[in-house]
């Protein structure tokens, strides 16, 4: 297939999920909207599997690159896709199209079920054109739609807690998103352009574009809740359905990071110095021991798994020191990213994994009171194998996606010479296994509360919401032995070229 075709395919992948937010509106039958939420969701799996199977024929960065309209860059809107994209594309529709069969069974109430698809859909409009956008300013666009549906999507469980949790994200992410036009302001004033590509070929070592990279980091690092600026993620993602857990915690705080790469390393890579590369992974190593301390006390287990998902984010920030070293050369810190992008992908799976387990038993047990789960795993079995799956690839045991994720990591940082992110990567690994076993054992040990077992006899969970999770977790396993393949299309299009030792 030729380049023409590729580029074709690109603007579907933004248009399918808006019309498919645009039919969940106007169709008001719930059946109807469930099983065509689920066929999109099947067609959008099927199309970015084909992107990333195209992807390997372009050699050309024009053939990876669609201008919306006919308008190039500065005035029009380009999509542009390398690697780096067409994995994370192909992880959210992959991850979106079983949370889509999950969110099926799970919203049986007409109301919320009409309020959740296209808001659902949104989600999805903005996760695809945040990884194909070419210009600041679309990304921007994007973040809004991404912060606005989220935040509703919090709230659509309608408690006192929810709904506190989403106006403290909604003011968190609007906060973020001033900070981030500001930057992007600044370097509109500097260089006259807001192409990425463009900028990344113009952009200096001088305080306006060191002032907008602060800028543009403090806003994406709000919404990607890296401690101390975390305070927002664990009431929300604990308080929001269990689909809408899954998605945020798998998939929409990863969208801010990968901006933070693509703008650290790529388009403003002249303007990153040493210490604030630096800087970066402190605080990611700050937060994989703080965040799984914390998901240790915690009581609740979907306060567990929110606290979970803030120390597995400091994992991706250890990319930034890692790839800081030029003198180490290009080869470990490409090394750098191969690690990151796995463990991107490992952990979506993992923690949609996660959270739909612990949204199972939630619904089983009536709560989800760590203390109180006292032999559930006679009850929910495959709910309770999907959790402790999931959480063998979060310690970053074999054969898991994650233990590949963390052996590349482990490998990078002692090849690099910088052997303490190491130590911070077994330390985290090991707090991990901490909390995931603290549940299992209650789980599998024990006998249930007579209240608790008679409710569970009463209700039966759908097979569907079970089957659902442990699809999720059984996605990581298979990632533990398809690593090769994986890598080798990371690197089509050199992404973050300052990685890669090319110019953009």
């Amino acid at each position: 297939m030729n380049g023409l075709q590729l580029q074709t395919l690109l603007p579907w992948l933004v248009a399918l999920p808006l019309l498919a937010a645009v039919a969940t509106v106007l169709l008001q039958r719930l059946w109807l909207c469930r099983w065509l939420s689920v066929a999109l969701s099947a067609a959008q799996l099927a199309l970015a599997l084909t992107v990333l199977l195209l992807l390997p024929e372009q050699s050309d960065s024009a053939a990876r690159r669609y201008a919306l309209g006919g308008w190039g860059a500065p005035l029009g809107i380009d999509l542009y896709i390398d690697g780096f994209a067409a994995l994370l594309l192909a992880t959210t529709a992959a991850v979106g199209f079983l949370l889509s069969i999950y969110s099926g069974a799970y919203f049986n109430e007409a109301d919320k079920a009409a309020r959740f698809w296209p808001l659902w859909w949104l989600l999805m409009v903005a996760l695809n054109g945040i990884f194909l956008a070419a210009d600041a300013f679309n990304i921007y666009v994007t973040l809004e739609i991404l912060g606005l549906s989220a935040v509703a999507l919090v709230a659509l469980q309608g408690s006192l807690p929810a709904l506190q949790a989403a106006l403290r994200y909604l003011l968190v992410g609007l906060l973020g998103s001033l900070c981030y036009l500001l930057g992007v302001a600044l370097l509109y004033r500097a260089y006259g352009t807001l192409d990425l590509a463009q900028l990344a070929l113009q952009a200096q070592a001088e305080p306006l574009s060191w002032a907008a990279l602060g800028l543009i980091t403090v806003g994406l690092l709000l919404k990607t809740a890296l401690l101390p600026l975390h305070f927002w993620l664990p009431p929300a993602h604990s308080s929001a359905p269990a689909p809408v857990s899954a998605a945020l915690s798998g998939l929409v705080v990863k969208a801010s990071f990968y901006l933070l790469a693509r703008f650290w390393l790529e388009t403003l890579d002249t303007a990153a110095t040493a210490g604030g590369l630096q800087m970066l992974g402190a605080l990611g190593a700050a937060a994989v021991l703080l965040g799984s301390l914390q998901a240790i006390r915690a009581r609740r287990l979907k306060l567990l798994v929110a606290y979970s998902t803030v120390a597995q984010l400091g994992y991706l920030f250890l990319l930034f020191p890692l790839a800081a070293p030029l003198a180490a050369g290009p080869g470990i810190a490409g090394a750098a990213l191969d690690a990151v992008a796995y463990f991107i992908i490992a952990h979506a799976c993992a923690k949609a994994a996660m959270f739909l387990a612990a949204g199972n038993i939630q619904r089983a047990a009536g709560h989800d009171d760590i203390e109180r789960l006292q032999g559930i795993a006679r009850r929910l079995p495959l709910s309770l194998l999907a959790f402790g799956v999931a959480g063998a690839s979060l310690i970053g045991l074999p054969p898991s996606g994650g233990f590949i994720a963390k052996w590349l990591l482990l490998d990078t940082a002692i090849d690099s010479g910088q052997w303490w992110w190491a130590a911070v990567a077994i330390g985290g690994g090991l707090l991990a296994a901490v909390y995931v076993f603290r549940v299992l054992n209650l789980a599998f040990a024990g006998s249930s509360s007579t209240a608790d077992a008679l409710r569970m006899r009463r209700l039966r969970l759908p097979k569907t919401l079970s089957v659902s999770a442990f699809a999720l977790a059984l996605m990581t396993v298979l990632l533990g032995f398809n690593a090769l393949w994986v890598l080798d299309l990371l690197d089509i299009g050199a992404p973050l070229s300052y990685l890669a030792g090319e110019t953009p």
